[in-house]
């Protein structure tokens, strides 16, 4: 490499590390916008491809970007240069993560030593922070299976997420996994639900040490004699088996400031409050010197016309009284 094209290389990295810096309140607020938080908001969900897709990976990544509709940004274009697993290769992701403002991706590609591959990401600060590659088996999409169409769960409603098995608790590929499926599915985090809403469920099987079995179903809700209806189980698909092949584990710094809550946030400290265990809170007040001498008094006229038409009406019982005395005497 000559020394001109060191320079240029050397020139153009710089300008692309360089920082901007808002130049007014509305480009300001969006970059806040998309910071990390303390208490984050809805993840969106970027889904795109490699050079080379099967029939199958192509009706995943729609079916997927089905089930996530409104929260998910889909890219159909070949992107060659991704490899999230590899030093280097995941500065694509990083940069359409950016662009987005996505936290999850899913990355599908096919070849011969890894058919039907499906890496499953999700960002911190919009840099990768832990990969589960799995490979898809035995798919069937939505069209294949035969149900009342009025059963269809709606748009955007929350589901009910079962994980079913023991592996997901004592295996490491299957709880990283299930760590991730649930971040991919479970949409925006809420406090409270309406189980009225509620109209769907993912049900994930642990069939084996590597191997997990997710269906999506529809909830129907019958009578059961009771308050509590009797509620079952409608599969609607998509289904898959899912092998789980590769996964990577963030570092335990990265992990740390990735978990952080508002709790962890050091307290502002308020003036004049201080806490007792005793007496509990104690608050201080300070009052200023009030100057009596200078405030204007009000107007008493009415004041004392009621004072004088009092002592009258005092006045004149006390001699009515005086005068009883005197006659019965």
């Amino acid at each position: 490499m000559s020394n001109n094209e060191q320079t240029l290389r050397f020139c153009s990295s710089a300008i692309m590390m360089r920082i901007k810096t808002p130049k007014n309140g509305r480009v300001r607020r969006e970059l806040e916008k998309r910071a990390p938080k303390l208490v984050e908001t809805g993840k969106k969900t970027l889904i795109l491809q490699g050079t080379k897709t099967s029939g199958t990976l192509n009706g995943v990544l729609s079916e997927i970007y089905h089930l996530k509709k409104g929260g998910a940004v889909r890219f159909t274009r070949k992107n060659d240069n991704i490899r999230p697993f590899e030093s280097g290769g995941e500065a694509s992701l990083e940069f359409f993560s950016l662009k987005t403002d996505c936290s999850l991706f899913v990355y599908g590609s096919h070849s011969k030593k890894r058919p039907n591959n499906l890496v499953i990401g999700r960002m911190y600060d919009h840099h990768v922070y832990d990969l589960v590659e799995v490979g898809v088996e035995n798919f069937k999409s939505i069209e294949s299976f035969n149900y009342d169409k009025k059963m269809a769960p709606r748009v955007g409603s929350k589901p009910f997420i079962a994980f079913v098995g023991e592996g997901f608790e004592n295996v490491d590929e299957l709880k990283h996994l299930k760590e991730v499926l649930l971040d991919l599915l479970r949409g925006e985090v809420v406090e409270n639900i309406n189980l009225a809403g509620v109209d769907r469920a993912y049900v994930c099987t642990a069939i084996s040490l590597n191997k997990v079995y997710l269906t999506h179903c529809a909830l129907r809700l019958k009578k059961s004699g009771t308050v509590v209806p009797r509620m079952e189980l409608v599969e609607v698909g998509p289904s898959m088996d899912l092998v789980v092949r590769r996964h990577r584990l963030p570092n335990e710094g990265l992990r740390k400031e990735a978990m952080r809550t508002a709790k962890d946030q050091p307290k502002k400290k308020v003036k004049n409050v201080s806490s007792d265990a005793i007496e509990g809170t104690i608050g201080k007040i300070y009052i200023p010197d009030q100057k009596v001498g200078d405030v204007a008094l009000p107007n008493k006229a009415k004041g004392v016309k009621r004072e004088r038409r009092e002592a009258k009406k005092k006045e004149a019982n006390e001699r009515a009284s005086k005068k009883q005395r005197e006659e019965s005497e």
